[in-house]
């Protein structure tokens, strides 16, 4: 599943270490998803679209 997270962390200006912070996960989980080599757990996707203030449809596209 591709994603935007990339994108709307950028225009928060936000790093990979402060959004594995505020969704407690690690920098190296943030990264895997970010390159579509992980897809995140229902829950931790709701935690990232909450910390970029998008909704979940925003951030995940379905192939």
């Amino acid at each position: 599943m591709d994603n935007n997270i990339k994108q709307y962390r950028k225009e928060k200006n936000m790093s990979q270490e402060e959004l594995a912070k505020i969704c407690k996960v690690s920098r190296q989980t943030i990264n895997a998803i970010e390159n579509n080599k992980y897809d995140p757990t229902l829950s931790l996707a709701f935690r990232l679209a909450k910390a970029l203030q998008v909704t979940v449809d925003e951030l995940f596209i379905s192939k």
